[in-house]
């Protein structure tokens, strides 16, 4: 990177279900004007805002920041499916990095309906056709099951198939999920679950029950990124930097493997976190506390293994070990993940983002790691698009 970016500040809202009624307008405005308060910054200072959004009409993120202020700035509007959130965030580090801009707001929200995942267009060509095409080749389709469960619970078969895991180990991950959720006020599951609840929960798409799968959820968060010169002028906080950035979408391999794992996105993963270590000078075991994304348990066992927090084919002992939470390699999900946390997709990618600069500034609370220096973040979108950041404590 040329120059330094900061992340000066943050913030989200409590996420909720939709029969909560919050529209994003409001929960946009709230959630930017936390993070500015957080940073430190007053709106008149901010040069561009970058808004991701998946379900909403275009300019929505006008809509949501001139609740905060009409300052004539260049407000992007963004939308890359389940990544939207750290695409934004993406181009604003370019922004900042570049030196087009000293301070950038970017704001993720969604006001989610209820029910699982559908395209709002029947008119036209489905962004996921292809990847619906090679999932039915492979395992077939069932209309009555949400695509989205059929898709990553493919992928979970097809580790069973490989490595002989037994369902239970999956299981495991939203059993974690709660505990870790449990300790985060932001959260919408916060109770506990044990894994016989799990495993008798209704069965979505096997492997998958319905306590192995994200909820639609309803949600804004938000950063604020400055050039150092920027934070040395006003005094801003200098505790965190992103250090590392790479975003990929799909090669050729994606469907050239004919297996669900790739359709889901794992190569996309593997490519980008390689680069991003590359890019760093970092190994993945220099890493302290990961948000990963773990929209179906299925997801985060095979991101595991994409982000070389463990080899190829031990996914089942690092989880049986406890090395993907407290007192183990890698706290993975402190905030609950998109599992208990809820996944509203615009907000998502910014929502990592105040998670682990909680961390990495010891603003975690109950749930904080102590020591955390380096913070990675994934965030997946099908279509598709895969965003992997690395956060560094400065001091």
């Amino acid at each position: 990177m040329s120059q330094k970016v900061y992340v000066a500040g943050v913030a989200m809202v409590p996420f909720s279900k939709p029969s909560a009624g919050v529209p994003y307008t409001e929960m946009g405005s709230r959630a930017a004007q936390m993070a500015l308060e957080d940073a430190g910054v007053n709106y008149k200072q901010i040069q561009q805002a970058y808004a991701s959004y998946v379900f909403g009409d275009s300019a929505s993120g006008q809509a949501a920041l001139y609740n905060v202020g009409m300052t004539g700035i260049p407000i992007f509007n963004l939308n890359n499916y389940c990544a939207s959130g750290s695409s934004a965030l993406f181009l604003a580090r370019q922004a900042i990095e570049s030196g087009a801009a000293d301070c950038v707001l970017v704001l993720g929200f969604e006001q989610m309906p209820p029910g699982a995942l559908k395209s709002n267009f029947d008119d036209r060509p489905s962004p996921i056709a292809s990847f619906a095409k090679q999932m039915t080749e492979l395992q077939g389709f069932d209309k009555d099951i949400p695509r989205a469960a059929q898709l990553f619970g493919g992928a979970g078969r097809a580790y069973m198939k490989e490595y002989g895991i037994g369902p239970e180990t999956f299981a495991k991950i939203a059993v974690k999920a709660r505990v870790h959720a449990a300790r985060n006020p932001n959260a919408v599951f916060r109770n506990l679950v044990t894994l016989e609840e799990v495993m008798a929960s209704p069965t979505v798409f096997d492997p998958m029950t319905r306590l192995q799968c994200c909820p639609p959820t309803c949600g804004a968060a938000a950063a604020v990124l400055c050039s150092e010169a920027f934070v040395k002028k006003h005094s801003l906080n200098d505790q965190v930097i992103i250090k590392a950035q790479v975003m990929n979408t799909d090669t050729e391999e994606t469907f050239s493997h004919h297996d669900m794992r790739y359709v889901v996105g794992f190569d996309m993963t593997a490519r980008a976190s390689n680069d991003l270590y590359e890019k760093a000078s970092i190994g993945p075991e220099d890493v302290d506390v990961v948000e990963l994304h773990d929209c179906f348990t299925a997801n985060e066992l095979i991101s595991y293994e994409g982000l070389g927090l463990t080899p190829a084919g031990t996914a089942e002992k690092f989880i049986a070990d406890g090395d993907n939470t407290y007192g183990g390699r890698y706290v993975t999900n402190p905030s609950g993940g998109l599992l208990s946390k809820g996944h509203p997709l615009g907000a998502t990618g910014l929502a990592q983002c105040a998670e682990l600069v909680w961390h990495l500034s010891g603003q975690a609370g109950d749930r904080q790691v102590e020591g955390a220096r380096l913070g990675l973040q994934h965030n997946l979108g099908l279509g598709g698009a895969c965003v992997v950041t690395l956060y560094q404590k400065t001091h």
